[in-house]
């Protein structure tokens, strides 16, 4: 049932994007819900599906590992509630389904330090009094009326929401999930996505802080309530929840690279997100438009990158690539690129994987859409910048393709990171290095070729084995780096290669110290 609500909310997901008003400029509401499912579809076909507790744990852990946006971590929540009822359960009748609706409306209010009425956990809220009766499916159509007559009174309880003349977005997405568990156990075939024509967005500016950050972290050494004291300062539509020995926290902030730096002294940051939300804004707005221009003409081509590490993102949507997150330990599916390619629009689309994990997940996308996605097989971030440097939108992407692969062979990357198990590696030159679990490595262009030290010593490294007269160097701090240390950085190479241009951003890729690149 939970598998079928992800695709029965991904029929609606951009309608609930086009709903979405608060907060103002966070507008994709239905994505981010849309992505908590999925995460949930791919633990439960993974675990051992025979046993209860593996089933209610891929529910909790796959719901908060994925949990995206304001919406999706209250969704993670009410997620949680659900699956910690049904964890002990022999079978989920009647009586246990309502039980995991009231558990998990209890679960989505305690996760919001404020709550606020007129949003998912209103409509939540209205789930969970009105699941009753004698059979599941009883159960599902007496909360779904339930749920929508407490959807139906949320513009008289949001005053922004009643400005737009719209119902609350989350709660929309909410209801659909449920509607999608009712409609597989009826049997009943997925609609025709509805066709979106406005955007609630379009009446509305932005807010006052312009990130929206999120975090993912394990072996956290302070409590969560701790952590969420921690970040408060920072801003506001604060989230913090646990499960499953993780962290996650949602915050709209001015100071996205300060916040991870303080909360990674805590833990270790396993996924960063901050989506510059006036950015974002603009984008609805385009969106918007394109929907009231039918005749619109469109362009030869059009770019799509897979990134993460928010420098890194708004770099590439700085050179017109629509994003698709993923990256090392977060490989984004078959599915996710072809996505991406669907919703660009151009006559034939360019794609840079970005990773040598992603170039196979790339390439069978580029035959799915049978001769509409060409692939530039880029294997590393630095490789992709280069190769979007080249990209021309009013260019016939196959032209493209030739100038963009020069582009992307033109830029050296250095990677450093942290080794994740003990091991001995010997380097193409045929020097054998001892590594140890947690050590600083280096990777050139995605080979390992250096252990040991500070992270900035080992970018100095890399830098005087590679450099012969390059132009350019540009440094990417990961989410633990401050700006005072990419300054100090950018100044000893400065010191060291004074003919040389360099650029220092905060907003380097998850689990990096620095991403440098030579070009």
């Amino acid at each position: 049932m939970l598998r079928y609500a992800t695709d029965w909310l991904g029929v609606y997901r951009e309608q609930v994007n086009a709903l979405n008003v608060y907060p103002v400029p966070d507008g994709d509401t239905g994505t981010n819900m849309h992505l908590t499912m999925q995460s949930v579809r791919r633990e439960l076909d993974t675990c051992e599906q025979t046993s209860m507790p593996s089933v209610a744990r891929a529910i909790s852990y796959g719901a908060l590992l994925g949990a995206r946006g304001n919406s999706g971590v209250i969704l993670s929540q009410l997620l949680k509630g659900f699956a910690e009822t049904i964890r002990d359960a022999a079978e989920v009748d009647a009586a246990g389904l309502i039980r995991a609706f009231q558990a998990a409306q209890k679960s989505g209010y305690g996760a919001v330090m404020k709550p606020v009425e007129g949003t998912i956990l209103t409509v939540a809220r209205g789930v969970a009094e009105g699941a009753r009766g004698e059979t599941v499916e009883a159960v599902l159509e007496a909360a779904l009326f339930k749920g929508q007559e407490y959807l139906d009174k949320t513009p008289d309880m949001l005053p922004a929401l009643k400005q737009a003349g719209v119902i609350d977005s989350g709660g929309q997405g909410y209801l659909y999930i449920v509607q999608g568990m009712l409609a597989q156990l009826r049997g009943e075939a997925l609609p025709p996505a509805p066709e979106i024509t406005a955007y609630a967005q379009q009446q509305f500016e932005t807010e006052e802080f312009g990130f929206c950050t999120e975090f993912l972290m394990s072996g956290a050494t302070r409590p969560i309530e701790e952590i969420r004291e921690l970040v408060t300062p920072f801003g506001d539509s604060l989230l913090v929840v646990g499960a499953e020995g993780y962290v996650k926290g949602h915050i709209h902030t001015n100071e996205p690279d300060q916040l991870l730096a303080t909360v990674g002294r805590y833990g270790k940051m396993l996924k960063t997100k901050v989506e510059d939300m006036s950015e974002q804004h603009t984008e609805i707005l385009g969106m918007a438009g394109a929907a009231a221009k039918a005749e619109e003409e469109v362009p030869p081509s059009g770019l799509v990158a897979v990134a993460n590490g928010y420098g890194l993102v708004k770099l590439f949507r700085s050179l017109g690539a629509r994003i698709v997150s993923g990256g090392q330990t977060a490989n984004p599916s078959v599915q996710d690129i072809v996505d991406a390619v669907r919703s660009v629009s151009a006559e034939k689309v360019i794609v840079l994987p970005n990773n040598k994990n992603v170039l196979m997940a790339a390439e069978k996308a580029m035959e799915l859409m049978e001769g509409r996605a060409v692939v530039i097989p880029t294997k590393t971030l630095g490789q992709g910048i280069g190769a979007a440097l080249a990209f021309q939108q009013g260019t016939d992407a196959e032209e493209l393709k030739d100038a963009m692969t020069v582009g992307a062979n033109n830029v050296t990357t250095f990677e450093v990171t942290r080794a994740s198990r003990t091991t001995n590696i010997t380097t193409r030159e045929g020097v054998t290095l001892a590594i140890q679990e947690g050590d600083v490595i280096g990777l050139r262009d995605d080979e390992l070729v250096q252990a040991g030290g500070k992270p900035e010593d080992s970018v100095m490294q890399m830098l005087n084995k590679a450099y012969s007269g390059q132009e350019i160097i540009t440094i990417f701090g990961g989410p633990q780096k401050t700006q005072a240390d990419l300054d100090a950085l950018a100044g000893r190479i400065g010191a060291e290669f004074p003919m040389v241009e360099i650029e220092a951003h905060a907003g380097g890729p998850d689990l990096y110290d620095y991403l440098v690149t030579l070009e």
